[in-house]
């Protein structure tokens, strides 16, 4: 069959983009920047790319006709303000293109929306359901509350939680009840429904076999890491002075942490959980996942990170628009390195941030990290997806991936940081030589004042990145 699937390069669509090629079928991947979008080279003879953004009226038009089913995975929290208007029109241009191909059926993965009451967020997604419901084809929409996997933000922000601190006053929201779900299972309904005709005109809510709170989940990853944690909820803490909590604490992004608080005061537990009948399956319950979640981790066999979508920028940027690199009117720090082996120096740049590091300095950086978080930036705290491979719209701590071509011996970054301008961070292999630029493109006068500012730091930060990069015999640096 021919799939179209919104979202592909989101944390659901890659593992779902996987599932149906495996599955046999040829997948039409919507995005809304191609230079994002770099699937794995056994994948692509099964796909067909077409760039779109739902937002704009007619984004759609040139859709194909023989289209058999749909997926739409798109969202737009935390991206703006106004994003539940966004999102509602995105689902309006997707049902009214959908409408002049001949597509049969319809599958939307939502939030769980069972109490009177809804979040902004919850309440977004009920809407989107509502309109994608009224267009000609047989559509199914399933609820989820807390996905658990490996590269997802909810396991993310209880590992970032858990990990960093031992004694915990928490907001009282932790003593909502939610039903967690592992992606694994979530993937799995979603391909075992396809034109399904028991799952037709339908709403199902989809959950794992444990009901907790959210102190539960916590206390549960800390037991399940032999880490003894104590957890105090108080109700002193305003929605606003606890997205600054969760904010500083983990890598999610401010307006993302502010959506994820006002949904975390609403149960999300299901009530209808027909699928698992209609499917005959057994979803697995917390402590599963998450041991499904470590052995990925171990493994180094992330498949997809909620980091990597555009979610966790402050910044809506196409990575098209940045892949040049400009000259006029820029501050640059260009070096120069002999190398002694280039398969070397090419793993060393392949390896950079994360958990490695930046190889010189990094103190520093991590002082730059948390100044980042005091004015609302990223910091240092996403990390990197895979340890050692990366794709275009990866991140690189408060970097994002515009190129990356390891046979070409290429890789540029582009600062997510708060600044005053744009700046790129560019390696490149040619011959025996390493060159590394540093590009900064000031914004007006503060701009510049910050340029000169962090000079200083320039010379022995980004020279001892490129000694250690160029040369084996160098050693890694200590972290500090």
């Amino acid at each position: 069959m021919t799939i179209l699937l919104t979202g592909a390069t989101g944390y659901i669509g890659k593992r779902l983009l996987s599932a149906l090629i495996r599955n046999g079928h040829h997948v039409i991947c919507c995005v809304r920047d191609r230079a994002r979008f770099s699937p794995p080279a056994s994948l692509q003879p099964f796909i067909t790319l077409y760039e779109a953004d739902l937002s704009t009226a007619g984004a759609l038009d040139g859709l194909p006709k023989d289209i058999d089913a749909a997926y739409y995975l798109v969202h737009s929290m935390s991206a703006s303000t106004d994003y539940r208007q966004t999102e509602q029109q995105s689902a309006i241009h997707f049902r009214d293109a959908l409408a002049r191909t001949s597509v049969k059926h319809v599958m939307y993965l939502g939030g769980i929306a069972n109490e009177e009451t809804l979040s902004d967020h919850l309440g977004s997604r009920l809407t989107v359901e509502q309109e994608l419901a009224r267009g000609p084809y047989h559509f199914t929409a399933f609820r989820a509350g807390i996905i658990i996997g490996s590269g997802s933000a909810s396991f993310e922000i209880i590992r970032d939680l858990v990990e960093v601190l031992p004694v915990m006053i928490a907001p009282k929201w932790l003593n909502t009840r939610c039903q967690p779900i592992a992606i694994a299972d979530v993937i799995s309904i979603l391909t075992g429904s396809l034109m399904n005709e028991n799952t037709f005109d339908q709403v199902f809510d989809i959950g794992g076999t444990d009901i907790l709170t959210y102190r539960d989940m916590l206390l549960g990853y800390a037991d399940s890491r032999q880490l003894k944690r104590h957890i105090w909820t108080v109700p002193v803490l305003s929605p606003r002075l606890s997205s600054y909590w969760l904010y500083f604490v983990t890598s999610t992004s401010f307006n993302l942490a502010r959506n994820l608080v006002d949904s975390m005061s609403v149960e999300v537990v299901c009530r209808d959980t027909r699928i698992n009948s209609i499917l005959d399956m057994k979803p697995i319950g917390y402590r599963e996942a998450l041991k499904r979640a470590f052995t990925k981790i171990e493994n180094n066999e992330i498949e997809s990170s909620w980091k990597d979508s555009s979610i966790s920028s402050n910044l809506k940027i196409r990575i098209s628009d940045f892949i040049q690199v400009p000259t006029h009117g820029c501050f640059t720090d260009r070096r120069v390195a002999s190398i002694q082996d280039r398969s070397v120096s090419l793993a060393r740049i392949w390896s950079i941030g994360g958990e490695t590091g930046w190889y010189y300095g990094d103190f520093l950086w991590e002082i730059r990290g948390f100044l980042d978080k005091l004015i609302g930036g990223v910091g240092l705290r996403r990390g990197r997806t895979n340890r050692d491979s990366i794709s275009p719209g990866d991140t690189l701590d408060f970097w994002r991936v515009l190129y990356a071509n390891r046979e070409e011996g290429r890789l540029l970054l582009f600062a997510e940081m708060k600044l005053p301008g744009e700046a790129w961070l560019e390696f490149r292999l040619e011959a025996n030589q390493l060159i590394q630029t540093a590009t900064f493109r000031p914004l007006g006068l503060a701009g510049r004042l910050y340029w000169y500012s962090v000079l200083p730091f320039h010379h022995f930060i980004f020279q001892g990145m490129i000694d250690a990069i160029s040369n084996p015999d160098i050693r890694e640096v200590k972290k500090t």
